[in-house]
């Protein structure tokens, strides 16, 4: 029983963020998941997929007040968080929409 425990909580903590889990205040491994986003090559944050369907967030592109889960604003500078897009071991998978971002 003891060792069936510590396997499970050595499972647990080997795992770290991974996909799917968005905190209930929209967060992902301390970042909150809307605001100033920079897209960047390499060192970010956090590293996104875009995907078709099964989306972990839906993500609206905003120009201004990107205030709200899944409002992102592209930025240049000064970002709030940056990703990085990737196709194989996201830490998020993401769909683009017009209207009502947020965890699906």
């Amino acid at each position: 029983m003891r060792q069936a425990f510590s396997l499970a909580v050595l499972t647990f903590l080997a795992s770290g963020a991974h996909a799917g889990d968005i905190g209930p205040d929209c967060t992902l491994g301390g970042i909150k998941l809307h605001g100033k986003v920079k897209v960047v090559d390499s060192f970010p944050d956090l590293k996104v997929q875009v995907v078709d369907s099964f989306p972990d967030l839906k993500v609206q592109r905003v120009t201004s007040f990107p205030d709200a889960c899944g409002k992102w604003e592209l930025v240049g500078s000064f970002p709030d968080f940056t990703i990085q897009y990737v196709e194989s071991f996201p830490d998020l998978k993401i769909s683009f929409v017009d209207s009502f971002p947020g965890v699906p």
